[in-house]
């Protein structure tokens, strides 16, 4: 094919992909075809000319990635997939309908070259970033004959999300020359054009993080080209394409006349906006009676895309076996790391300190697993010192600019950023990802533990500082409603019909050894690690500690058990369960009182457990007792009607933290007289 008919296939398959966006956003009578129509141009050129994939398995691990972040723009990635044959005209038609493969804002989906959730604007980027970060670290470890890129696409509106600032900084800051992203730079937004918002200079900024900016006319096959080029030989930094492009490309009025660059455009199909579905789709080559489908030339074209990079493919994975064959030791240690499968450590083995904060037992467990799991990474916002992932850094080093074989990375004061990157990794494959902050921050990520649960990726989240012991620095850093906040995501089922996230708060040192086995063992959705500042006295054992914690895998067990049918059940997680049993102390010395008292690592967990079990640990009809450092209601359901849950239903106070616990009522006397007031 000589290079001018090439270049009017390139500009063919564009208009294909514009028809087949609005159009199915006309048929579902709702979506953004606008952005779309303007992007397909750069989607088009990347994945025919640059984005290495295998067809036949687009699961392959050395393939490049290709991360959305404007979900709403999905008709563009739908029909550039239709194209490489992996959505046909039917899963078009049937976007955002019941059951279909084509949702309104992309779902991870791999096999279909879907790589990432998206929706929430600023996300999708910075999970490039993750998973650039990922690729670097595995090359460290393997060789650079499994280098890949990871290419994402941003609109303004993902530039302008908060996220974006922490995701620039990083990249710009690692020296990710293995990311490139396209900003759609359009000037529309749902409902203003960009300059009524902003008057930022996008370029300046990006190159002060250190970026490779390069701005064209983005609708301009021959300059996305080129820049696309000029990218790939950058070895320094990442590279931003500024793209200038037309929002809605192609789009006409019943009368023929242009209606590109409208903010109608943004939000609602054509026909809605005051453009014509029909004429714009004729302006488009295309066939206005049967818009659902692919242009002879544009299906002819791809295929010999497709076959290249089936050969590419093909090629890659041939060098893969030469050094396979060459290095077997490495070989099958690169194979582990993409299973994802729960590495074998000897928790019990693991030696825990008395009576220390379930931080510190925390750090002890990651500095084992620094020793021992050589695919993972740990991050902070900045506050190792505190949340203790220094037991993680202290047996590795942090990852920098030109030097990713280490495996701790700094994120800065950026917890929503670290956050998504961590789902970036984790999305990437081969790599375990964790991160850290104290639990108030938590607030700042749950958009992103939200998409990690939706997406069921086993991201560990690493909060410390759990309660209002935080004590002298006061309520803007005391968690109250925290709690109750994330164990709402084990309510909810992901997709798969399974808990989205498994929250645990540990009651001692051992316990948090076993939280940390249940959290490296759940391979399938996030968990929350939700650990102490301030020391806790060991549970009462009557033999080997770490064996009874063990079952805590069961969500709740009971830590002490009367001999016979018990007067009251106290139960609790976290530091409350050592004031339940020094409470329980006293009461039994006042009198011949049956107590029994339960720990509660993940109430989500417990309910999944046999009704035989759950009555067990919590027996109909008895009175119970709950004691939480957070708001009454994140027990109400384990103790019930007839039961109390005694929490907190206020902010905190700055003082030491002794002061508080009496000030709040958390002490052994306080316990006591909840107790008997109770049973009154």
């Amino acid at each position: 094919m000589d290079k001018q008919v090439e270049l009017s296939v390139t500009d063919m398959a564009s208009d294909n992909i514009r028809i087949l966006s609005a159009a199915m956003v006309e048929q579902a009578k709702s979506g953004h075809p606008g952005g779309a129509m303007g992007g397909a141009d750069f989607v088009n050129v990347l994945f025919s000319e640059f984005l290495n994939f295998d067809p036949t398995d687009m699961k392959w691990a050395n393939r490049d990635r290709f991360f959305l972040d404007p979900g709403h723009m999905s008709p563009m990635l739908y029909s550039i997939l239709s194209l490489t044959g992996n959505y046909s005209m039917d899963d078009l038609k049937n976007f955002r309908q019941w059951g279909s493969v084509t949702p309104g804002h992309p779902e991870v989906d791999q096999a279909r070259g879907v790589e990432n959730t998206s929706g929430p604007l600023g996300q999708g980027h910075t999970m490039a970033v993750g998973a650039a970060i990922t690729e670097r670290f595995l090359v460290a470890r393997f060789g650079e004959w499994m280098a890949h890129k990871t290419y994402t696409f941003i609109s303004d509106g993902g530039i302008q999300e908060e996220i974006a600032q922490g995701a620039g900084r990083i990249a710009g800051t690692l020296g990710l020359s293995n990311l490139i992203m396209f900003y759609d730079s359009n000037n529309i937004q749902l409902s203003t054009k960009v300059e009524e918002v902003t008057c930022e200079d996008t370029a300046k900024k990006y190159e002060a993080w250190g970026w490779h900016v390069i701005t064209i006319k983005g609708n301009d096959a021959s300059a996305i080209r080129a820049a696309l080029k000029a990218a790939n030989e950058e070895t320094e930094r990442p590279t931003l394409i500024i793209g200038q492009t037309l929002m809605g490309k192609g789009a006409v009025d019943i009368d023929g006349c242009s209606f590109e660059n409208m903010v109608s455009t943004h939000g609602q199909p054509l026909g809605a906006a005051g453009a014509s579905l029909a004429k714009t789709i004729e302006n488009l080559g295309g066939n206005a009676e049967n818009p659902f489908q692919i242009f002879p030339e544009v299906e002819a074209y791809y295929k010999e895309v497709l076959a290249k990079k089936e050969a590419y493919a093909a090629t890659k994975k041939a060098e893969q076996a030469e050094w396979a064959k060459a290095n077997p030791e490495l070989a099958t240690k690169l194979e582990g790391f993409f299973k994802m499968e729960a590495p074998e450590i000897d928790y019990e083995a693991i030696a825990q300190k008395s009576g220390v904060a379930t931080r510190v037992a925390s750090a002890t467990v990651l500095a084992e697993l620094a020793k021992k799991v050589d695919n993972m990474i740990v991050s902070s916002a900045d506050l190792s010192n505190s949340d203790k992932t220094d037991g993680f850094l202290n047996n590795t080093k942090a990852l920098v600019k030109g030097d990713f074989s280490g495996a701790f990375l700094q994120a800065g004061v950026a917890e929503l950023t670290m956050a998504s990157i961590c789902n970036g990794i984790a999305l990437h494959g081969g790599v375990w990802a964790a991160c850290a902050t104290f639990f108030v921050f938590s607030d700042y990520m749950k958009p992103a533990v939200r998409l990690s649960a939706l997406m069921q990726v086993p991201v560990k989240y690493i909060w410390s500082h759990d309660a209002f012991r935080v004590g002298e620095d006061g309520p803007t850093h005391q968690p109250i409603e925290q709690e109750a906040q994330i164990r709402l995501m084990e309510q909810i089922k992901n997709h798969s019909g399974e808990m989205s996230l498994l929250a645990l708060r540990p009651a001692d040192a051992l316990e948090t050894s076993v939280a940390w086995k249940m959290a490296m063992e759940n391979t399938k959705t996030p968990t929350a690690l939700i650990l102490s500042r301030q020391n806790i006295k060991d549970l009462p054992s009557k033999g080997k500690r770490y064996e009874e914690a063990l079952q805590a895998e069961k969500g709740a067990y009971i830590v002490e058990k009367p001999a016979t049918t018990p007067d009251v059940v106290l139960l609790a997680s976290g530091s409350e369960v050592s004031t339940l049993v020094a409470g329980a102390e006293l009461i039994r010395a006042k009198g011949n009182l049956n107590i029994q008292i339960v720990s509660v690592i993940s109430e989500g967990l417990f309910r999944q457990q046999s009704a035989e079990y759950q009555a067990e640990v919590l027996p109909a009809g008895i009175p119970t007792l709950g004691l939480t450092a957070g708001l009454p209601v994140t027990l109400q359901g384990l103790v019930g009607a007839n039961g109390k849950s005694v929490g907190l239903d206020h902010f905190g106070y700055s003082a030491p933290a002794n002061v508080l616990d009496e000030k709040f009522g958390f002490t052994a006397e306080n316990i006591v007289k909840e107790i008997e007031a109770l049973l009154a």
